[in-house]
C-alpha cells in the first residue's frame, strides 16, 4: 500500500520521542558533565529524525516489503547510534574524562539512543498508515458521493422524458380528433410545466411547497386532457410545506395514477394525495381509482421513486404499493421528516 503523508507527521511522530527523552534526563541533572553528555545525545537523535524520515518515505514510495523496510531501519538507526556512540567519546575527549578513542565501547550503552530511534520510526509508521487511510476513506466516500450523485441525476432526467412523451402522445389525439382548444389549452399548460422543471438548479431534493407547485403545473396539463374525468383533492398540513422532499417524487405518483388507473374507467376517477406527520417521520399518501387488473407497477414511474429513495435514504425510508380491499390504488411512501432550514 502506497503512503503519502505530509511533512507534519514526523514532526508530531518526534514530539512523544523527545519528550520520554527529556524525562528521562531530568533525575542526571546536577551530576557532573552528565547534562552535557545528555544534551548531546538529544541534539544528535533529533538530527538523525531527518534522515530517517527522509529514508522511511523514500521506501513507502517504492512500496517496499514492511519487513524489507523494518530490516533497514533498523540497520540505519543501529549505525546512527553507533555514530553517536563516537561523538560520546569525542565530547568525553574534550572534557579529559578520556585520552582517546575506546572502539571496543562502541557498542555499550546504545540502548537508549537506538530505542529512542526505533520508537521514532514506529510512531512514524503508525501516523503515516493511519493518515493515509483516513484520507483512503475519504477518497472513497467522496468516489461513492460522486456515484450516487450520478445515478440520482440519471433517475431525475429519467422523468421528464417519459412524461413529455405521454403528453406529446396526448396532444396529438386531440388534434387528430380536432379538438383544437383543448389541444391549445395542453400545449400551455405543457410549457408552463416544462418552464417549471427546466427552471431547477439540479438539486435532489427541495421543500415541499415546490413540489407542490410542480404538481399543480403537471396537474394541470392532465385536467387539459380528462377534463372532469379526473376528480382530484390534495391535503396537507400548513406546518409542513418547509419540509424537504425528493424532487419531482409526487409527479411520477399522480402520473401513475392517472395513466394506468384513472384514464382505463369510462367513468370520473378518483386521485387523492395527503401528505401529514407522524412522529419523526414524513408521510405521503397517494391513492387512485382503477381496474385491479392493472399490475401495481406499471410504467417506471413507481420504480423510480423506489430508487431515488434508496438512494437518499437508504434503509431509513419505505414504499408500498398495491391494490387495498377498498378497491383503490394506493401507495404510501415514509421518510425522515426535515425541514429545508436543517437540511441547509
Amino acid at each position: 500500500m502506497k503512503i503519502e503523508t505530509p511533512l507534519l507527521v514526523p514532526v508530531l511522530a518526534g514530539l512523544p520521542v523527545c519528550a520520554c527523552m527529556i524525562i528521562l534526563g531530568l533525575p542526571s541533572l546536577g551530576h557532573g558533565n552528565i547534562v552535557a553528555f545528555r544534551t548531546l545525545f538529544f541534539v544528535t537523535c533529533l538530527a538523525w529524525l531527518l534522515p530517517l524520515t527522509l529514508l522511511q518515505r523514500a521506501m513507502w514510495r517504492r512500496e517496499w516489503p514492511w519487513l524489507r523496510m523494518a530490516l533497514v531501519l533498523l540497520a540505519s538507526s543501529y549505525l546512527m547510534s553507533i555514530l553517536n556512540a563516537v561523538l560520546g567519546q569525542r565530547l568525553a575527549i574534550s572534557l579529559g574524562l578520556e585520552t582517546g578513542y575506546r572502539w571496543t565501547d562502541l557498542a555499550r550503552g546504545l540502548d537508549g539512543c537506538w530505542l529512542a530511534l526505533i520508537a521514532f520510526c514506529a510512531a512514524h509508521a503508525v501516523a503515516g498508515y493511519y493518515l493515509s487511510l483516513q484520507r483512503l476513506h475519504l477518497h472513497l466516500a467522496q468516489a461513492q458521493g460522486a456515484a450516487r450523485d450520478a445515478e440520482l441525476r440519471a433517475l431525475r432526467l429519467q422523468v421528464n422524458p417519459h412524461f413529455l412523451f405521454n403528453s406529446l402522445n396526448a396532444i396529438s389525439a386531440l388534434v387528430s380528433a380536432q379538438s383544437n382548444r383543448e389541444a391549445n389549452r395542453m400545449i400551455r399548460c405543457l410549457a408552463d410545466f416544462l418552464r417549471t422543471t427546466l427552471a431547477h438548479d439540479g438539486r435532489h431534493e427541495h421543500s415541499l411547497a415546490d413540489e407542490l407547485a410542480l404538481l399543480d403545473a403537471y396537474l394541470a396539463v392532465e385536467k387539459a386532457r380528462l377534463g372532469e374525468r379526473l376528480c382530484l383533492t390534495m391535503k396537507t398540513g400548513p406546518d409542513l410545506l418547509s419540509s424537504v422532499v425528493p424532487y419531482l417524487v409526487l409527479q411520477p405518483l399522480a402520473e401513475n395514477a392517472i395513466r394506468h388507473g384513472i384514464a382505463t374507467l369510462a367513468d370520473p376517477g378518483r386521485l387523492e394525495i395527503l401528505v401529514e406527520r407522524d412522529g419523526a417521520r414524513l408521510l405521503i399518501d397517494v391513492q387512485n381509482d382503477g381496474r385491479q387488473r392493472a399490475p401495481a407497477d406499471s410504467g417506471i414511474g413507481l420504480a423510480n421513486v423506489r430508487e431515488r429513495l434508496l438512494h437518499l435514504y437508504g434503509e431509513d425510508q419505505q414504499l408500498d404499493a398495491g391494490w387495498k380491499t377498498d378497491g383503490r390504488f394506493h401507495v404510501r411512501i415514509a421518510m425522515p421528516l426535515r425541514s429545508m432550514e436543517a437540511a441547509a
